[in-house]
């Protein structure tokens, strides 16, 4: 099993809007890396403002796109020659070995810009050593003060299967301070295994209440 399973292509009209996934990259050996919309997502996103993704015009469902996948989504990347590149490797806790590989590098980073709203979240498999940086959502909402959170703590986790709008929702705590829940698509990994994440703050952003919080979770 890959730790690597499908990446959906994520979008949502502004930040603090719930995410919606309108798209899904697919990879495997006979097939190579394909691109495809989620009906129910794009028919949801188009009603908040959502047109389609540059490059893929054709959001009719009998689309599959096969050429260019990820030559167009690895633009995202960040370029080699930047000065921060070791820094940007260490946040996202990359495995060097990998970072050539441009579905490897977008499942693991997200494929974040600071001028769109999209962002690309894989499906993980809880395979062996599994590590991979994520964020907990619902903070704009929750105002949580600056000084509750800091890089390096510990967090805690509970599994949500009777949430009544995600059955793989995943609530976190710091101590028995609710501070939020794991992204869309990542949450799912947690419900795949019996073995406990040790989840760790990797970042945050702060403006007097805490902005966004980064969590490393391990295997």
């Amino acid at each position: 099993m890959k730790a690597i399973g499908n990446i959906h292509l994520i979008w949502r009209p502004g930040k603090g809007s719930r995410r919606i996934s309108v798209g899904t990259i697919k990879k495997s050996a006979s097939e190579g890396i394909r691109f495809q919309y989620n009906q129910d997502g794009v028919e949801e996103a188009k009603k908040l403002g959502f047109v389609h993704y540059e490059g893929f015009p054709d959001t009719s469902k009998d689309k599959i796109y096969t050429e260019n996948v990820i030559e167009i989504f690895g633009q995202r990347l960040m370029r080699s020659e930047r000065p921060d590149l070791h820094d940007f490797y260490d946040f996202w806790n990359i495995d060097l070995s990998k970072r050539e590989d441009k579905y490897y590098m977008l499942a693991f980073t997200q494929g974040l810009l600071p001028t769109d709203n999209f962002e690309f979240l894989a499906h993980f498999n809880p395979v062996e050593n599994l590590s991979f940086v994520t964020e907990i959502t619902n903070l704009l909402e929750s105002q949580i003060p600056s000084d509750k959170v800091s890089i390096g703590d510990d967090l805690r986790y509970e599994l949500e299967p009777n949430n009544q709008y995600d059955n793989k929702a995943v609530k976190i705590f710091k101590e028995d301070l609710y501070l939020g829940r794991i992204k869309l698509i990542h949450c799912s990994v947690f419900h795949k295994t019996s073995k406990q994440f040790a989840l760790i703050v990797q970042g945050t952003e702060k403006n007097g209440v805490l902005k966004r919080i980064f969590v490393k979770a391990s295997l």
